[in-house]
């Protein structure tokens, strides 16, 4: 076999198998290097796997409220080795349908761990293999989608060990429940295993260290995910940062400091979820010298860097560290490499999610963002308890929050929290793309009864024309 192709991809995640995958279809030769798993941390240890275990926590939430529904259950209990066996069976026919695929569109795949170093039209890869073979192989282009890791703290002890203090990994995998969680970070990593945890009765401590949780998203709809998760049993504390924390064999005692004063925290177990650190030692980009900024590669918004050849994707490129940006920008780098004219990634049109009980989702600029940016805004709101699928659904809490430039219409920003809001979020995602304007959206008909209508109520509240409020 030869070891020379049109395309070297390291990495198989989703961001790195979509771009093979891309170009395959447009006709180059391409090999994907991948040291571990195919489909990634998010197939394999995020994206997928916390949502089949979310699936199952759902599912117990509806049984504790059966009689809601005039229903009656009895003896409600929950294995959480079933769950978690689920949680990875369902990982694993994933990642087998990513290595089909990449059969399928005939892409070398090559297990190995990857390094680069110079070359002649792009860098020379050197794949080394576990047992200990090495391949030097040669590509017109390289594209480096080696995605990240969870961020530690070894300074205040925030090191995983694999037995007390956990990342994602550990949380998806628990060998026992832990009736006492804290959870170190509030973004959706946190907030989702807060979530799940709480759902099979865990006393749950949520910590961030800025002044609201969920920082990212729309402060309004923060607010409203902190009553929520507070109204569920969750203890948060923000303005507060983890100190130290020490361990017995059997728990975690963590050192919390909020507005001067401090306090302490004893929990069975302690999830570190405050950030990512891009996967870049070893590649020898030093060597190269590839461009990095704080780690990730800087590239200019489609993939390409600053060496000849060599181009990034993904989480290894910087924020937002999604996977479906990861795919489309694989995409985008791709299609670049071949010569066709393509649009880079504008972030503000890249939809975050976040599957907690309650759901939230968002695009786009926040209240306070569109405003410092100089917008004069038209702000639309509308309530779930206003629509009736959601009260036949038993999910009357939550809001649906629009955002629009008020002199051109252009829609700005949406924020969603509720049931189901992170599959109706991809509508508004559409609308931005595709520059529709108010007068659009309100002239749009939307099936009833539905919980996308409250999408369009939200659209006619910000020109003070909604119908069911």
């Amino acid at each position: 076999m030869s070891n020379s192709y049109d395309l070297i991809v390291i990495g198989g995640g989703p961001g790195g198998y979509v771009a093979a995958i891309r170009a395959a279809q447009l006709g180059l030769k391409t090999a994907v290097v991948e040291r571990e798993h195919l489909g990634g941390i998010c197939l394999n240890w995020g994206c997928i796997p916390t949502k089949a275990l979310l699936a199952s926590a759902d599912v117990f939430e509806k049984f504790k409220h059966a009689n809601d529904y005039g229903l009656s259950s009895q003896s409600i209990g929950f294995d959480l080795e079933k769950i978690v066996a689920r949680s990875r069976a369902i990982s694993k026919q994933l990642a087998g349908g990513v290595a089909f695929l990449l059969k399928k569109n005939k892409v070398t795949v090559i297990d190995a761990e990857a390094s680069l170093s110079k070359g002649i039209d792009a860098p020379l890869v050197i794949a080394r293999s576990k047992d200990g073979t090495k391949q030097e192989l040669t590509a017109n282009n390289v594209i480096i989608a080696t995605g990240a890791r969870a961020r530690t703290l070894p300074a205040a002890g925030l090191i995983p060990d694999g037995n007390l203090i956990w990342t994602y990994k550990e949380a998806m995998i628990p060998s026992s429940f832990p009736k006492r969680l804290l959870v170190i970070g509030s973004g959706a990593i946190g907030i989702e295993f807060a979530s799940f945890y709480r759902s099979l009765g865990a006393e749950v401590t949520v910590v961030e260290a800025q002044d609201r949780i969920m920082p990212i998203e729309d402060a309004e709809i923060s607010e409203l995910a902190a009553k929520a998760f507070k109204k569920r049993g969750f203890d948060i504390l923000t303005s507060a940062s983890v100190k130290s924390l020490s361990k017995t064999t059997t728990e975690v005692t963590a050192t919390i400091e909020s507005g001067g004063k401090t306090s302490q925290i004893v929990a069975d177990r302690v999830i570190l979820a405050i950030g990512i650190v891009p996967n870049t030692e070893g590649l020898g980009l030093q060597e190269l010298g590839v461009n990095t900024d704080r780690g990730h590669i800087v590239t200019d918004g489609m993939g390409t860097t600053n060496v000849k050849g060599l181009h990034a994707i993904g989480d290894v490129a910087g924020a937002p560290w999604l996977a479906h940006k990861a795919s489309h920008e694989g995409v985008a780098c791709v299609e670049k490499i071949k010569g066709m004219k393509v649009h880079g990634i504008n972030p503000l049109k890249v939809p975050g999610c976040t599957y907690a009980h309650p759901q939230v989702a968002s695009v786009g600029l926040t209240e306070a963002r569109a405003k410092a940016l100089g917008y004069e805004t038209k702000i639309g709101r509308f309530p779930f308890h206003g629509n009736g699928k959601a009260i036949a659904l038993g999910e009357p809490d939550g809001l649906i929050k629009t955002i629009f430039d008020a002199k051109t219409g252009e829609l700005l920003g949406a924020h969603m929290i509720g049931a189901e809001v992170t599959e109706m979020v991809q509508g508004y995602v559409v609308a931005m793309g595709l520059e529709t304007t108010e007068k659009e959206l309100m002239e749009t008909i939307f099936a009833h009864p539905t919980l996308s209508e409250m999408m369009h109520e939200s659209v006619l509240a910000a020109y003070g024309r909604a119908i069911h409020i």
